[in-house]
């Protein structure tokens, strides 16, 4: 009994302390958060933290981690798939998990978020995906390479997902993961005109 009352009074703790860090970087970055400020709006003492965590990046990281793993449990369905609509359709229920499913999504990929946690992320979806394995871009003779493709699919998409947040998420999930996947096979697909004009930069 006491073991599954220490085992309640840790999770307590836990959710807690990541409520108050999502709540504060609502507002602000992890960089501007304090401990003092995190375990004031958590109601919990400095000594119970440091009993968890290292620092409020130790917070932010595992909780990160957590959903990596998440993630990569709801990709796991993308082995196999090779059709178009249905990895629109995972990908939509990723989205939709944005919106509603998951509390802490929503800031984890606001413009307060980590950016490396992000590309992770991304990154992650599209492997599964299969996107990064797209026929390179071509330019002139050269080609630009899959990493070249991933990096500037991922950071768009990035880029994309925060103003869709930012904006009052007024498109649906399933809109976003159609616009989404086919910017993204788009990309992969079209070849860059060859530039014929000497005297063009």
């Amino acid at each position: 009994m006491r073991e599954m009352k220490e085992s309640r009074k840790t999770r307590y703790t836990r959710t807690a302390l990541q409520d108050s860090l999502f709540e504060l970087m609502k507002e602000k970055s992890i960089s501007q958060i304090t401990i003092k400020e995190l375990c004031e709006n958590a109601d919990i003492n400095r000594t119970t933290f440091y009993a968890h965590y290292a620092d409020q990046y130790d917070l932010l990281h595992k909780i990160e981690d957590e959903t990596l793993a998440w993630m990569q449990g709801a990709l796991d369905s993308l082995i196999h798939q090779t059709e178009r609509s249905e990895m629109i359709k995972i990908l939509e229920g990723i989205f939709q998990d944005f919106i509603d499913n998951n509390r802490y999504l929503q800031i984890l990929i606001s413009e307060q978020g980590d950016l490396d946690f992000q590309k992770q992320l991304f990154t992650l979806i599209y492997r599964q995906c299969g996107l990064s394995s797209s026929k390179p871009l071509i330019t002139g003779t050269e080609p630009y390479s899959k990493e070249d493709y991933l990096i500037f699919v991922v950071n768009g998409s990035i880029g994309l997902i925060q103003h869709w947040l930012k904006d009052g998420i007024k498109r649906s999930a399933k809109e976003m993961a159609e616009i989404i996947y086919t910017l993204a096979a788009q990309i992969g697909e079209a070849p860059m005109p060859r530039n014929t004009d000497k005297n063009t930069l």
